[in-house]
Order: C-alpha cells, then structure tokens, then sequence
C-alpha cells in the first residue's frame, strides 16, 4: 500500500486572493464609511522598502480626511466595485476554482457602531459572490482586512477598546447570516499576528491615544483573538456546515548559527509569532506568552469570561500568506521592540527590490512545522512576487520572474503534501494588479492580470493578460502536475 501521496488532491483550491480596501475603489458610494485603509497616501519617496502605514496618530486621521490636494490610492483602487463581473470572468480564464476576497467592515457598518447595517452593502456582495459562483469560482471569504471603520479608531482606540469587540461580533454575525447560503469557507481575520509591521493598518490605535503603545498591541491582538473566536461559535451557530478559519503571516525564522544562545532566542520569537494561532487553534493563551509580557513589562488583560470563549470558538482550519523567510540572533532578538519583530535578513538569499527574500523552501518548512503544531487543514491565503511589471507595445507582459517563484512555491507545496501536511488550497496574491498594501503604490504588481494604472490613478484601466496567466491555466488544468 502506498503511503506517500504523488500530488495534489483532488478537489484542490487553485485559486487568488483580493483584499476590498486594495481593489473595490468606490470609497464613499454606496452607504459606505471610511476605513483605516482610505486614509493611506501614496508617497514617492524613491525608495522601494517604503512603508507608508506603520504609525497613524489622531492628527494624521484629521489631516488625511481634510487633505484635497494628496493621493490616497485605496479609495479608486482598480475599481473592481463596478468592474467585477468582467474582472471576475478573467479571473476564471485562469482555470481557478476559487476566490478570496474580504468583505469591507465600513461598507456594511459605516461607522462600525451605527444601529443598522447598510442594505446597499450587504447587497453589492450578495451580488458579488453570486457573480463568482456563476463563474465556477468557490467564494473564500475574510472578514476584517485592513477594513475596520475608521470612527472605531477614533472613538474606541481600535481593537484596544472591548467596545470594538462587540462592535465586530456584531458585523461578523450580520455578514454570515446573509450569506450563510452562498458561503462555506471564512476567514476572520487576516494575518491577525501582524502588528509590528502594519499596527494602525490593522488594529487602528492611534499612536498618540495610549501610553504605552506596545501594551495596547498586544492587548488589542488578544482582544481581536476573543472576538474572533466568539465569531467562530457564533458562525457554526448560523450554518454548522461552515468552515471558520484564522490567518497569520508567516514570520517564522531559522537561527543565524547553531550557538547555544541563538538558537534559543529563534525559538523564543518563532513562540511569539505563533502566539495569535496556538491562542486560536488551541483555545488558550500560552505561558510563554504570560513570561514574554511580564518580562517585557506589558501589563495584558484576559477574563475568565474571555478564556471561556477563547476555548469554545477554535479554528476549524489553519492558513497562512508566505512570502519570503528571515533569520534571528540572540541580538536580534533582544531588540524586538514596538516596532521591531527581531528579525533580520538572511544573507544567504536573494531579495527582491523590496527586500523580500525569496525561499520557496521556507515554504515547506513553515507547512510542516504549522502542521505539526496543529494538525488541521492549512490554505496558503497569499503567496506571490510583487515587482514592477512592463506593458509591451503589443499588449503582452513577460513576467517569466514571477512565474519562476510561483512554480518553486507551488513545488514545494507539492513536496509538503507528500510529507503528510494536509494542504488544502493554494491562493496567490493579487492575481489582478491592485494597490500595494504596505506602499499604496501600483507598480508593485503580482497580478496574472495586468492593469494600465500608475500610482496615482491615471491609465487606460485596461486589462492584459500577462505570460504568467497562461502558466496559471496550465497549472490549474493539470492539477499542479504541469508546472513548466
């Protein structure tokens, strides 16, 4: 009996991923609020690595709302509110049979507190996953991605105020009843352990609203961690035949040398990266996690009415967006901080202009060591290579770069299948161009699809297929067999 598996499964998620706030556009139709994203501006600065989104204070929001004169690109986006049904058809060109997307918060609440959800809202993606189903595509559904209304962050401090929480639950609760008919699959929240790195973005505290802003990370995390898992008991409540997941980005790292003491602080950071799952997957918060706090004088708060909930709403299955791998040091490490996750670059690896370290065997190694810690099913929800793409006068795209590192993940995807990892899905990162997430720029493109867009809206808005669409096509049509 053969006990090693040759490939993939059938009845594989080969599918993309979107994020509403990347692509929708629309920012102020249809009933909809402003969200933490519509307020990112896009800044040329000359340089790749630019984050354009780690700290916001109170006075940001306020300038960023009255500001007339600046480019904040997530509110146009690649206008995929009105041009869904003919982007959705390229999408399927592909051969995918799935799609993730996210739901925008302030399109169904706009102000995250208001007394009724927006009908409009709620309407435009009934309307939507309806136009995916027609299209043979499976809706994978996130959602909180970057998406909060951007008056909870004002008013509640984000997810540090348990006023958010509720707020949240509420949202969530409201999304799946209506469409407890139309979707399966749910994601609560995406890469929920990001917070070094996108912290208004995604927990939406103002920096000036705290007094110790690495206390309220942590404390928002694990609120945002009690809320989802609510919405995880509250979501099989509504229809038991849902699958309710959480997401992390992968930040795991290997040890810079075999020393004794570096080995031993890539443990401790690989430990607290893996603090939002264990806490999801498992129903409890570690004692790592207690000595990290204390340790780092961080004084975190949880009831006995949140453990409760914590383990009454685990995860039905694990998934994770990878993109490249890094390394840590006992010095490293001793400097993680607010803003720092203490990690640094592998020397070893080739990074791209952004400097994201391509390592498609990091791939395999984070499916196996998550599968092994948890053992459920894992979706990779976001792989891809983001570079800047040229339009040729003939209409193509010859991006054989990106399709070089998809073929390598999509590999060593294979390669953990037949460890025994029981990988269920896989879902590149924007497989049409969209707005990047960290720079609100266009030209850091991972599309199959390209977008005559520049990074302040001006273009065509035309659509061409790139070179990497037609690998897609193969790969999908031979269930990851052909990958040439």
């Amino acid at each position: 009996m053969k006990r090693v598996p040759e490939g993939f499964p059938e009845g594989f998620f080969w599918g993309g991923a979107l994020a509403a706030n990347q692509c929708e556009g629309a920012w102020d139709e249809g009933g909809k609020g402003p969200c933490v994203a519509d307020i990112l501006r896009v800044q040329d600065t000359g340089d790749p690595k630019k984050k354009s989104n780690k700290e916001t204070a109170t006075a940001d929001i306020d300038f960023a709302l009255a500001d007339t004169g600046g480019c904040y690109p997530k509110r146009f986006g690649i206008d995929f509110y009105h041009t869904h049904p003919e982007d959705l058809k390229l999408l399927a060109g592909t051969g995918m049979n799935s799609l993730r997307i996210s739901i925008n918060w302030a399109r169904i609440f706009p102000n995250g507190d208001d007394a009724e959800p927006n009908e409009e809202g709620l309407a435009f993606y009934e309307r939507l996953i309806d136009e995916m189903r027609s299209n043979g595509l499976e809706p994978l559904v996130t959602l909180s991605h970057y998406e909060m209304p951007l008056h909870l962050a004002k008013a509640y401090c984000g997810w540090y105020g348990r006023e958010t929480m509720d707020c949240f639950v509420r949202y969530c609760t409201t999304v799946m009843e209506r469409l407890r008919e139309k979707v399966t699959w749910w994601i609560v929240v995406n890469q929920i352990n990001l917070i070094h790195h996108e912290s208004f973005n995604h927990l939406g505290i103002p920096s000036d609203s705290v007094d110790n802003l690495w206390e309220a990370k942590y404390q928002a995390l694990l609120n945002e961690c009690v809320a989802s898992a609510r919405v995880v008991a509250a979501g099989h409540a509504i229809n038991p035949d849902f699958k309710i997941g959480m997401m992390v980005y992968d930040a795991l790292t290997a040890s810079e040398t075999c020393k004794p003491a570096d080995v031993a602080a890539n443990y401790q950071h690989n430990q607290m990266e893996c603090f939002a799952s264990d806490v999801l997957m498992r129903g409890v918060v570690p004692g790592y996690a207690w000595r990290f706090f204390e340790e780092h004088g961080l004084d975190i708060d949880l009831s006995l009415e949140d453990e409760a909930d914590l383990l009454g709403g685990t995860s039905d299955f694990f998934s994770l967006s990878y993109y490249y791998s890094a390394i840590c040091s006992a010095e490293s490490w001793s400097k993680v901080a607010v803003n720092e996750d203490g990690s640094i670059p592998n020397p070893h690896l080739e990074a791209n202009a952004w400097g994201w370290a391509v390592d498609s065997l990091g791939l395999r190694t984070a499916l196996n060591m998550f599968y092994d810690r948890y053992q459920k099913p894992i979706i990779i929800a976001e792989n891809g290579f983001g570079s800047e793409d040229v339009l040729e006068e003939d209409g193509t795209v010859h991006d054989l770069y990106r399709i070089e590192y998809l073929r390598a993940h999509v590999e060593a995807t294979r390669e953990a299948i037949r460890d025994g990892v029981d990988v269920v899905g896989y879902y590149p990162w924007g497989p049409i161009d969209i707005i990047s997430c960290s720079s609100s720029e266009m030209k850091k493109r991972y599309g199959f699809i390209y977008v005559d867009q520049d990074d302040y809206g001006n273009g065509t808005k035309r659509r061409y297929k790139k070179d990497s669409y037609y690998w897609y096509q193969r790969v999908t049509a031979s269930n990851g067999n052909e990958l040439a």
